[in-house]
């Protein structure tokens, strides 16, 4: 459209008759109406989507018809009349026009056919004047055609194989992008299902922080799994209410039921307490077995916080009461409620939990231990904060609790308004139907799976989803089409929608101009972006050189049929050359140079070359003389080399535009100077023959000027722009991936946790497995009870915490080391330490040896805690001792809690571990006889304490372990 304004401007601007050149200016404005047209259909996406071949071909036939009015609309034929044009026409089959590469091969190969033969009959049948050179000259006509076609071929398929790779580095851009926000999504879910999101936040900040600082993945890595993070977050709050509540006769029912029946009853128990919590306006802080306790008034103060824990724990006695007549299982309530102030927050710096400590927290404990089956058991505190809203009893939980009778806590017992039986202290008795013969946990579960608790992690995006965004990316689209909508998940919808959404909004226009590329000379403003593209690997050059030697190979054979045949050389590469010619820049660039330089005299060798006296004499006599067309037939050849050397410059795609462009413009001078100066007067010869064998008519000059855009190279920065940046969005994606492995994993073990993130996954499933031997430990600081005081010097007791959560995450350290890789820490409680070797393996494939080494690793795992504990002491001016109690034996691990998904275990070893514990002495590990056994056996010396009163389990006999703690103390500190 551009080239038929020139010619017109050109036109009128000359003063020509538009009489003499009908068909010239017909063909042009028509040519230009019909772009002007086609133009504005393009601008018109839906229509140019449709018709884009047909547009295409409406472009390439004005062309054509173009190339043959100005043949034949001229006074005379010639035989390389319009090879530049319809060479200019080849190209833009090739470079502009949208076909596929067989398509342009065909159109091109018709044009070029098209251009010989109608030359050739108009030559031969009706010209009178024989040519002995129209052979050669028709042959240099197609050796051009071929240049041109094979250089467009060339282009096409590089810029097809560029525009791919951009499309393709698109979707991937678009999938890491959608990827990143989903990890977010995910991230933030499930760190607010362990954490209030006031902690999660300054948490989550912190780790962003330290992994974004680190650019090296292994390193990365291992701060993800060491997860070095020394900081405390904890704060204080007052005026809230403490719930404590235990379920009586949980523990025996426990015994009795199967891993997935156990599993259920307190997922679906748990489950109802959360619902209850959150209609209550109280926050879940921990379930300890078949314990569980809550806040109201965090992290918001809440002025009616003591009723809204009464409350809750009149709904929890109704609905365990509903169980128990249900289905006649003998379980109860109990409930114990505190209102005063706390300290929340995490310690630690593995398995997170939320968790609060004050002396209230203490005291509310012991208000459940000393509280009744059914009952709501509260201090004075919590009454005064009623104002009135229940009735109440007097509780005498110091009759029942010793706590409570050293403090002289006067406690009560609330009577529920729904039920006038509460009044009675003792627990109604079960009511038992004859047709019941089924075993009381099979009843328990069937019943709970009525209620319908929320499965853990449910409420999480799944993982499900990004799985197909890891497909490889020419396939994805076809994938999400293909895939049937009835099987697909949520997700994958909208992950489809997303996609083709924004692919449908991506044009040219909105990515050809960006802040990373929006310079007239495509630089990147960001040197280091430019430093980059430039110093990037160049594969093709190879090609770029073989498809350069190729248009030399063309001019050669042109200049040869012009002149006289040699041979040709053979140039070979040596594979060396090429790979350094491939990776670095200061050889490619020169050699690039070089060879453009060498095809660019080559296209001027027979203008340049020196002549001899007669050739001179010859041209003086022509001038003198006058001569015929015959004289002149290579001059016209020559232009077309220099054209064609031109076209070589375009080849070498990725080298730098500016100096495509400088060198373009020195060429172009160097040839105007030759042609013009130099040879002047054998070209004013040929104007002037050509103008007598036309019968003095003057032709319209027709000059065609063509070049490749800078689109090309447009598209190869937008390439590199968009591989910058998914890799640099890939970086932030695993950054968010490591983050969302250490807070998953901070819930979870390590191979539980990959359950739940698997493609496998389905939300209905609970987590629960049977492990023949365990062992579990628990490792406390009782003396810690008597170094926490609240006080204005230590801040109400945060200091103290402070000093807790330095022993905690010393603690931690060690389960980083590889001897300690088998240790799992399930949990704090307070100052004890949980944690358990032999969770990790498949359930019932240990052999024996290995469950003996289990047990020597976790002996060896509590004598490192009190190394590192004795490291404090010496650092920090105390006195601590651990208590240490292990055992080992049959333990059921699962996941429960709808909203605060929590793992942990069950069973007798875990109960009888927690007593060798409490019943233990300090700086010393106590084990049950069993347990002993098998240490003998490792080589661990015992000493027997004798027969002690378990809770629960009467008179055991026990052990201690005897150890050489001087020789521990280094492990621990190291």
């Amino acid at each position: 459209m551009l080239s038929c304004g020139i010619l017109l401007i050109l036109f009128f601007a000359l003063r020509l008759s538009a009489k003499d050149h009908c068909a010239f200016v017909s063909v042009v404005s028509g040519s230009l109406c019909v772009f002007l047209a086609v133009f504005v259909l393009v601008c018109t996406e839906m229509l140019s989507q449709r018709w884009r071949r047909l547009l295409g071909l409406i472009v390439w036939a004005t062309h054509l018809t173009m190339g043959y009015t100005f043949i034949f609309s001229g006074p005379i034929i010639l035989p390389w009349d319009q090879v530049p044009f319809f060479l200019f026409i080849i190209f833009t089959v090739y470079t502009m026009l949208p076909f596929k590469l067989w398509y342009a091969v065909v159109l091109s190969f018709i044009t070029s056919l098209s251009h010989i033969l109608v030359l050739t009959l108009c030559l031969t049948i009706y010209e009178d004047n024989y040519n002995p050179h129209l052979a050669n000259q028709l042959l240099s006509n197609a050796v051009v055609f071929l240049c041109g076609s094979v250089v467009g071929a060339f282009h096409k398929v590089l810029m097809e194989k560029t525009l791919r790779q951009t499309f393709q580095d698109t979707l991937r851009c678009l999938s890491m992008r959608m990827k990143l926000e989903i990890e977010k999504r995910q991230q933030e879910n499930l760190l607010q299902s362990v954490l209030p999101v006031y902690i999660s936040m300054k948490m989550k900040l912190a780790i962003m922080e330290r992994l974004q600082d680190c650019k090296d993945k292994e390193e990365q890595q291992r701060m993800v799994k060491d997860n070095n993070f020394h900081s405390l977050y904890v704060k204080r709050h007052e005026n809230v209410s403490i719930l404590y509540a235990d379920i009586v006769g949980f523990t025996r029912l426990a015994s009795d039921c199967s891993p997935k029946e156990l599993v259920i009853m307190l997922n679906e128990l748990f489950g109802k307490f959360d619902q209850i919590a959150k209609e209550n306006e109280c926050m879940r802080i921990k379930i300890l077995g078949d314990c569980y306790y809550c806040v109201s008034g965090l992290p918001v103060s809440l002025p009616k916080h003591a009723k809204n824990c009464v409350k809750m724990g009149l709904d929890m006695c109704e609905a365990i009461k509903q169980v128990r007549d249900a289905t006649g299982v003998d379980i109860n309530m109990r409930v114990g409620v505190h209102s005063g102030n706390v300290l929340c927050g995490v310690i630690g710096l593995r398995k997170w939990q939320f968790d609060v400590w004050s002396h209230d927290v203490t005291l509310a404990n012991h208000m459940e231990s000393g509280g009744l089956p059914g009952r709501v058991h509260i201090t004075e505190a919590t009454l005064k904060h009623l104002n009135k809203a229940y009735e109440v009893e007097d509780g005498n939980g110091h009759l029942r609790d010793p706590y409570l009778k050293e403090l002289n806590i006067q406690t009560y017992l609330v009577i529920d308004p729904r039920d006038p039986s509460s009044h009675s202290r003792s627990a109604p008795k079960p009511r038992v139907n004859d047709g019941l013969k089924m075993r009381a946990s099979v009843r328990m579960t069937r019943y709970l799976e009525s209620w319908g608790a929320v499965k853990p992690f449910a409420h999480l995006q799944s993982r499900e989803g990004f799985m197909s965004v890891r497909l490889p990316l020419p396939n994805c689209l076809s994938d999400f089409r293909c895939r049937n909508k009835s099987q697909k998940s949520k997700f994958d919808e909208e992950l489809h929608n997303e996609m083709t959404t924004t692919i449908d909004e991506l044009s040219s226009k909105q990515w050809s101009k960006t802040e990373e590329s929006g310079s007239l000379a495509l630089w990147f403003p960001k040197k280091d972006l430019e430093k980059q593209y430039r110093a990037l690997d160049l594969p093709m050059f190879k090609h770029y050189v073989g498809c350069a030697t190729f248009i030399f190979l063309c001019i050669f054979s042109v200049q040869m049929l012009r002149l006289f045949p040699e041979k040709l050389s053979r140039c070979q590469w040596l594979p060396a050359v090429s790979e350094a010619v491939v990776k670095r820049p200061c050889v490619r660039l020169p050699l690039a140079t070089v060879t453009t330089a060498v095809i660019v005299i080559l296209a001027v060798f027979n203008l340049v070359r020196p002549r001899s006296h007669v050739e001179w004499a010859i041209t003086d006599a022509a001038i003198s003389s006058g001569a015929t067309l015959q004289n002149f037939k290579a001059r016209p050849y020559s232009v077309f080399c220099c054209i064609l050397s031109l076209i070589a410059c375009g080849v070498f795609l990725r080298v730098s535009f500016e100096l495509k462009v400088l060198f373009l413009t020195l060429a172009s001078t160097a040839y105007y100077i030759i042609i013009l100066n130099i040879n002047r007067k054998l070209f004013v010869v040929y104007g002037n023959v050509l103008l007598d064998a036309a019968g003095k008519s003057r032709r319209t000059p027709v000059n065609e000027c063509y070049g490749f855009p800078p689109f090309s190279l447009s598209c190869f920065r937008q390439d590199f722009l968009l591989k910058y940046k998914n890799r640099t969005e890939q970086d932030e994606i695993e950054t968010r991936e490591n983050l969302n492995r250490l807070l998953l994993e901070n819930v979870l073990p390590a191979h539980v946790a990959a359950l739940f993130v698997g493609e496998n996954k389905k939300n209905e499933d609970l987590y629960y497995k049977s492990y023949d031997c365990v062992c579990v430990m628990f490792a406390s600081v009782p003396d810690f009870k008597e170094f926490y005081t609240e006080c204005d010097i230590n801040k109400e007791g945060l200091e103290c915490l402070r000093l807790l959560n330095e022993i905690i995450a010393d603690f931690d350290e060690l389960l980083s080391k590889p001897k300690f890789s088998g240790v799992e820490k399930i949990k704090t409680i307070g100052s004890t330490y949980m944690a358990a070797a032999g969770l990790s393996g498949t359930p019932g494939q240990e052999n024996n040896q290995r469950q003996q080494a289990q047990i020597g690793n976790m002996v060896e795992f509590a004598i490192a805690l009190i190394g590192k504990l004795d490291g404090i002491n010496r650092h920090s001016f105390n006195s601590f001792r651990l208590r240490v109690g292990i055992n080992h034996g049959p333990v059921i691990a699962g996941v429960i809690g709808a909203r605060k998904p929590q793992y942990d275990i069950w069973g007798n070893t875990v109960n009888v571990a927690s007593r060798m514990e409490s019943t233990g002495e300090l700086g010393k590990i106590q084990v049950t006889v069993e347990t002993s056994d098998v240490l003998h056996k490792l080589g661990y010396s015992c000493e027997c304490r004798g027969l002690i009163n378990v809770k629960g389990k009467g008179e055991l006999k026990t052990f201690f372990v005897c150890t050489d703690m001087s020789k521990q103390q280094g492990l621990g500190l190291s």
